[in-house]
């Protein structure tokens, strides 16, 4: 059976400008630690300096061999646009602003990922691999929109997925079978004063 392994991470912490900082650049070496012990075919990145920083940090760690690319499909956006009936109160005043252009836009996006990544690996000239492990580094909205589309759950279901920065979500992908959430938002490689950065302040376990 053909299983494509997607190790889904949010970039790291970054400035108000966008940049990794060290903090950010401290978080992806631990996360490439972390996958240094998976066989990674692939680490692809979004286009963002944030995610294109962390990206490079955490390969660090992986053989020299193992390819660093952009993936246009990985930039941040907003996914889907919900309708007022599918808008939780909390999210309303989020939209403002959002056109039918932008929505559309977001939207094409969002179905390139899936169309891309959110599949068993395509035949090669050598044939189909038995299993394929890949690094997407990205940002939390194109996060939750896999998790979303792995779960068959309704598209409003994106909103309220939240990743924190180098949390680790993994989705497997098999022939026949639906996809696999075997975990989400894992910070177990980050130490306490590392973890849930990102996420609004609060007690956290």
């Amino acid at each position: 059976m053909t299983i494509r392994r997607l190790y889904l991470a949010r970039h790291g912490a970054a400035d108000a400008f966008g940049e990794l900082t060290d903090v950010g650049r401290r978080q992806a070496g631990l996360l490439g630690e972390r996958l240094a012990a998976v066989p990674v075919d692939a680490v692809w990145h979004s286009p963002l300096p944030r995610a294109v920083a962390s990206a490079y940090e955490l390969a660090r760690h992986l053989p020299e061999n193992v390819p660093v690319t952009e993936a246009a499909e990985l930039v941040d956006h907003v996914p889907y646009v919900p309708g007022a009936a599918e808008t939780p109160p909390s999210w309303a005043g989020f939209f403002d602003g959002y056109d039918e252009a932008e929505a559309a836009s977001g939207q094409r996006i969002a179905d390139a990922l899936v169309a891309r990544f959110a599949k068993v690996p395509e035949p090669t000239a050598e044939g189909v691999r038995p299993g394929t492990h890949e690094v997407l580094v990205t940002h939390a909205y194109p996060i939750a929109w896999l998790v979303r589309h792995a779960l068959d759950a309704p598209p409003s279901r994106w909103l309220g997925l939240n990743s924190a920065n180098t949390a680790l979500t993994v989705i497997e992908y098999r022939d026949g079978l639906p996809p696999t959430i075997v975990m989400f938002n894992d910070m177990s490689h980050l130490p306490p004063d590392l973890r849930w950065t990102g996420f609004p302040a609060g007690i956290r376990p």
